[in-house]
């Protein structure tokens, strides 16, 4: 059967936006800082047991390195912590970037006509602050953040209120993530089509899409 899309639906971090190499990038710089700071690890120990704290607390958790200081020296010591936010800060501006012909891409569906939105696991101040530095505000007529519903992917809720916003059929709203366990799964609950954004997926589980998207300009070609 031919299905007839009028919007498409996106997942933000690892979808249209770069994030883990970002976090990568911004966590390598904090923990370095810290060390010269006087944090007793070396770097690249630090580093690992840093992203195990990210495995446990959240990738979004926004006093990570609080707990990291109390888990590895048993305090927060504020001059290591001060070390480690401020080098975050800076390579975070100089970081945060889309994927490979995302704006191309955005401007490409909305010619076509197509409601487009954001369904995102980001608490609303951090998603709203990645779209506007990277200038994509004004391409989505709805965004939901993980602060709109207070409940994360994949529950119902975000992929509803996104639906209720834009007043269109789920059967006719095309989703494209790269969490097959929320995104993909979230989305088929609320009755979605879905595509895999391959390109940035981090995670590996047995739900599958309606679609594979190797790079989002294969988006294009499901839509027709």
């Amino acid at each position: 059967m031919i299905v007839m899309f009028k919007a498409v639906l996106f997942d933000l971090d690892n979808t249209l936006i770069d994030f883990m190499k970002m976090k990568h990038r911004c966590s390598e710089a904090a923990v370095s800082a810290m060390v010269e700071a006087g944090l007793p690890l070396e770097e690249d120990v630090a580093l690992k047991r840093l992203f195990e704290m990210y495995d446990e607390y959240g990738i979004e958790d926004q006093k990570i390195f609080d707990n990291f200081l109390k888990k590895e020296i048993g305090k927060i010591d504020y001059k290591i912590l001060a070390a480690g936010i401020v080098a975050y800060r800076k390579v975070k501006d100089g970081q945060l970037t889309t994927y490979p012909h995302v704006r191309k891409t955005l401007i490409e569906l909305k010619t076509k006509g197509l409601k487009l939105g954001i369904v995102s696991d980001a608490p609303a101040m951090q998603g709203w602050l990645r779209l506007a530095a990277l200038d994509l505000v004004d391409f989505f007529d709805v965004v939901v953040t993980l602060d709109d519903t207070g409940q994360a992917k994949p529950h119902k809720m975000p992929f509803e209120k996104a639906i209720n916003v834009l007043k269109i059929d789920p059967k006719e709203i095309l989703f494209v993530g790269d969490n097959p366990k929320r995104d993909i799964l979230g989305a088929k609950q609320v009755g979605m089509k879905t595509a895999l954004a391959k390109y940035g997926q981090v995670f590996r589980t047995k739900e599958k899409a309606d679609y594979t998207l190797k790079k989002i300009t294969d988006i294009l070609e499901v839509i027709k």
